[in-house]
């Protein structure tokens, strides 16, 4: 067979993305303490502290909470794109190399999920098999799959279900021990007896969370999402008019949709109805607000030559993402856990300390990416994704 070394030149408002998600990740999980809730009683503290603590929790949730995560989720798709179609100018078939390149990703995630139970990769090497499972579709198929698991279709049916039957009852998760064990070593185990925990139970309270909130179908829809945008180059400056109509449907959906979802809870009692009903409604307005977010990044990185300068700086930072990612949760373990400094700090302070982490790392990626074309994670990842085996392809 000929193969060619044609392959997709590398998008760097894809970086900047995944730098702005990244940046958002960190923010957010420093004022969480990384999933251990807890914090110094403040008050004691004066009324301006109080209110920057607010400020600061309502206003970072409400930019980010649930989207910089969907953006995460969105560009996993369409990295897969670039790999999978790279792979098809060469004469290889990708998706035996992507499922191997997934296992590879649940380890990595086991990695961070031991010190930190709220990581996602290893919920995105498992949802990722639909990307293999839906790459030869058409793309109309594709986003038509996409729409139906962003629309939540097993709370659909569990409304359904019970508008029918005032008897059914949606089930129930109980992940409350799960949570409790690992609140306990976060609060005073010992770095193994951290580790040990976060394999085991953290992992099973992290996806039935996932499941309970509708994040494993949306993951799913925003893997395939990401693979269209990919197919169709909606990355590309040419392609600016799609964002157009993206942004305009998504400010005309999200203002009703995040409107209903704080209102249905004063008008719906019944909570086999509520519960799947507010799953949809904040799923949906997080998707639409992603959008914008999305919308208006792209917009800034190829309309506005002062801005995009400024978020070109985010470059380095998303081309290293994952490593990123994984040592964020490393370090933050270690500031606020037990086994490390077991750092007892206000929402204002930990949102400093945030601000530092990306800072520092910040720093040495612009050091790390004038020497290396991959982050130290990434270039693993990489190697070992094309390790030969007896059935594999040859990449070249």
């Amino acid at each position: 067979m000929t193969t060619t070394t044609q392959r997709h030149a590398r998008i760097d408002v894809a970086d900047v993305l995944r730098g702005f998600a990244v940046l958002a990740i960190i923010l957010l999980h420093a004022i969480e303490h990384f999933n251990f809730y807890q914090f110094p009683d403040t008050s004691d503290n004066s009324a301006w502290l109080r209110f920057s603590d607010k400020a600061i929790w309502d206003g970072l949730f409400f930019m980010f909470g649930g989207k910089a995560y969907a953006i995460f989720a969105l560009l996993f798709g369409f990295s897969f794109f670039i790999q999978h179609d790279n792979q098809r100018m060469r004469g290889n078939d990708f998706r035996l190399r992507f499922c191997w390149r997934l296992v590879l990703l649940f380890i990595i995630g086991q990695v961070n999920a031991a010190f930190f139970t709220g990581e996602v990769l290893v919920l995105y090497s498992l949802v990722g098999f639909v990307l293999v499972l839906t790459c030869r579709l058409s793309t109309r198929n594709v986003l038509a799959l996409s729409a139906i698991c962003l629309l939540q279709p097993i709370c659909i049916y569990q409304i359904v279900r019970a508008c029918l039957d005032p008897a059914y009852t949606i089930p129930d998760i109980d992940d409350g021990p799960f949570w409790a064990a690992t609140f306990a070593v976060q609060d005073g185990g010992s770095f193994w007896e951290t580790v040990k925990t976060n394999l085991w139970e953290g992992q099973l309270a992290s996806l039935a969370w996932a499941w309970e909130h509708g994040r494993v179908l949306q993951t799913a829809g925003l893997f395939m999402a990401g693979m269209a945008i990919g197919r169709n180059g909606w990355f590309l400056r040419k392609n600016l008019h799609v964002w157009n109509r993206v942004l305009a449907t998504a400010i005309i959906l999200f203002f009703p949709l995040y409107g209903l979802n704080n209102m249905v809870g004063g008008f719906i009692e019944n909570p086999n109805i509520l519960v799947p009903l507010k799953i949809i409604l904040s799923s949906l307005a997080n998707v639409c607000f992603m959008a914008m977010l999305v919308s208006g990044v792209i917009f800034g990185y190829y309309c506005t030559t002062r801005f995009s300068r400024t978020i070109s700086l985010l470059i380095p930072y998303g081309r290293m993402s994952m490593t990123n990612y994984v040592t964020q949760g490393i370090i933050g373990s270690f500031i606020y856990y037990n086994w490390g400094l077991h750092l007892q700090m206000g929402i204002t302070g930990s949102e400093l300390i945030g601000i530092a982490i990306f800072l520092v790392q910040y720093m040495l990626c612009r050091i790390w990416v004038n020497h290396h074309n991959h982050g130290p994670l990434e270039y693993l990842w990489k190697k070992a994704t094309w390790i030969e085996f007896p059935f594999s392809s040859r990449k070249s």
